[in-house]
């Protein structure tokens, strides 16, 4: 009878700990948003605060800050110390020019950058062929190169960067991950090169 009631006891122990490790498995598995702890004191399931327009962007600092694109959903999350204080709706990469995913930092400000790839062939200051792609589209004879604008350009890769730029609700762009101009103005006067940058899915 003893015996019994020992095996019942630690039956009831080990079904116990399995109900444990089941429900942590499922927190776990269940859990849609990835660990930022690389880059922001709390996770963004967490962040409960939020200031959409000024907030606290109005101090004059660029240190503690972060970013993080969010591409299912195509909105830029800028923290401060780990506070979330702004979202921005952005538009990345197309079908076929999809933005890579990783994580990258702040490694150029360029305020009137122009694209080195992607713009129109000009003859005396008119237009001849726009939508140009240099790599592809052979330049028409007396013609120069105009890069499109891409005013607040925060280069993290080669080739990419968050600059101002068309944002229709959508994945429009050649790569890049465009914000609302008075955005994109909005996170290059408030990150420094270096900042961290995290674009995933």
């Amino acid at each position: 009878m003893k015996r019994s009631l020992l095996s019942l006891i630690l039956s009831g122990k080990v079904a116990a700990s399995l109900l444990l490790a089941c429900a942590l498995l499922c927190q776990v598995g269940c859990s849609y948003l990835p660990d930022l702890s690389d880059y922001t004191a709390s996770p963004l399931n967490t962040v409960t605060r939020s200031s959409p327009e000024l907030g606290l962007l109005t101090d004059k600092g660029t240190d503690g800050r972060s970013i993080v694109i969010r591409l299912s959903d195509q909105k830029a999350f800028l923290y401060k110390d780990g506070d979330l204080v702004a979202i921005a709706p952005a538009s990345t990469g197309r079908e076929g020019y999809n933005t890579p995913t990783g994580k990258y930092r702040v490694i150029g400000k360029d305020i009137d950058h122009r694209s080195s790839l992607y713009g129109a062939y000009v003859v005396d200051g008119s237009v001849v062929k726009a939508g140009v792609d240099v790599r592809k589209d052979p330049k028409p004879p007396g013609a120069v190169y105009v890069g499109a604008p891409m005013p607040y350009y925060l280069q993290i890769a080669p080739s990419y960067g968050l600059h101002a730029g068309h944002v229709p609700g959508y994945p429009a762009s050649h790569g890049c991950i465009r914000l609302p101009n008075r955005w994109a103005k909005r996170f290059y006067y408030a990150v420094k090169v270096g900042t961290p940058v995290w674009v995933y899915h």
